[in-house]
């Protein structure tokens, strides 16, 4: 399969930071890239913008209202069966996060995010968010 072959999925992600720490979710067992940790969001459905697809998914896995403040990082990544553009935005929520999808979350500092296992296309913007 070449890259022009792959089905590209587009996704929103939420960058949470309260109190120095950042909000990341674990991939749930038998989806893609199972047990690594990442930002919360989702694919964008058609037709869907990236900001409603972030609100809709921080809804739906977590149960927080959330408020879109801007884009932070945009990155494309190439795996072997998909290519994924992912879209990053800064993001604040109203409550606590749950885990609706029984997903495991955790509040993490800048050294917990160099040594969580992530996937690679959040590689970049870990070390953005980590530069010290």
């Amino acid at each position: 399969m070449t890259a022009a072959d792959r089905t590209t999925i587009v996704v929103a992600a939420a960058i949470i930071e309260r109190d120095g720490r950042w909000l990341m979710a674990r991939r749930l067992k038998g989806t893609h890239l199972e047990g690594l940790w990442e930002f919360p969001g989702g694919k964008a459905d058609p037709g869907e913008t990236l900001e409603a697809c972030l609100l809709r998914e921080l809804a739906e896995e977590l149960g927080v209202e959330g408020r879109v403040a801007g884009l932070r990082w945009s990155t494309t990544h190439d795996y072997p069966s998909k290519r994924v553009e992912l879209h990053f935005y800064d993001c604040t929520i109203a409550g606590e996060p749950r885990p609706l999808l029984g997903q495991e979350l955790r509040w993490v500092s800048a050294s917990e995010l160099e040594s969580l296992p992530v996937p690679a296309a959040d590689a970049g913007l870990v070390a953005l968010l980590t530069r010290r």
